[in-house]
């Protein structure tokens, strides 16, 4: 009998991330500058994440991915992946198998060592949905910034303490716990204490205004 289907390389899925994001940008007729014009990042930055000498963190991450019109699963494809077939209304129609295997999940790590493992077998225009693992001491963005974008998110606490800043107000969010907000509220998640955090992870209706953009707090 066969043994599993060997794991996808974490670091070579990374690896690629660079080579997607300026295919995609290139395809939507945006420079360089256009881009961090329109997300409010830096032109350096952007092009060291597309050269892949730089590693976006999960908040500039939404950033590109929002104003690019991808859904981050489309961001865990390989360059020369085809997008699924339109179904007509402007969406894809998945022609993928309904099970995802986790030997075979496709990966991105991210800075701080934050990883996203896609828990659907292909891009899908409605839902993010993702199992997520933060090390200790890692952050969505840094601690003076807030993210918000599109849509509504809804996540469940595996192992570790994950901590949650919305608008204002802090929640600590335990194993077995569960979390959900509006993604237009500008928010920060990040590990607590000693232990790494694993998560589910999803956004539905991201593409729903407003636009993703960092906030200083």
């Amino acid at each position: 009998m066969e043994g599993p289907a060997p794991r996808v390389d974490i670091e070579t899925r990374s690896q690629a991330l660079g080579s997607r994001i300026r295919a995609e940008r290139r395809a939507a007729g945006m420079t360089v500058r256009g881009l961090a014009s329109r997300t409010g990042l830096s032109p350096s930055l952007i092009s060291q994440v597309e050269r892949g000498r730089a590693t976006p963190s999960v908040a500039t991450l939404w950033s590109i991915a929002t104003e690019l019109g991808l859904s981050v699963a489309d961001l865990f494809n390989d360059e020369a992946e085809p997008a699924e077939p339109s179904a007509g209304n402007g969406r894809r129609r998945s022609t993928a198998e309904p099970i995802q295997p986790h030997e075979s999940r496709k990966a991105i790590t991210l800075d701080g060592g934050v990883r996203w493992e896609r828990l659907t077998s292909s891009s899908d225009d409605e839902v993010d949905f993702v199992y997520v693992v933060y090390p200790i001491g890692a952050a969505s963005c840094e601690e003076g910034a807030l993210v918000r974008h599109g849509g509504r998110e809804f996540g469940y606490v595996l192992s570790g303490t994950l901590g949650v800043r919305i608008g204002f107000d802090e929640y600590v969010v335990r194993p077995n716990d569960s979390i959900s907000f509006d993604s237009s509220m500008p928010h920060r998640l990040w590990a607590i204490g000693d232990e790494p955090v694993v998560a589910v992870w999803m956004v539905i209706n991201r593409r729903a205004d407003p636009r993703s953009k960092l906030f200083s707090s």
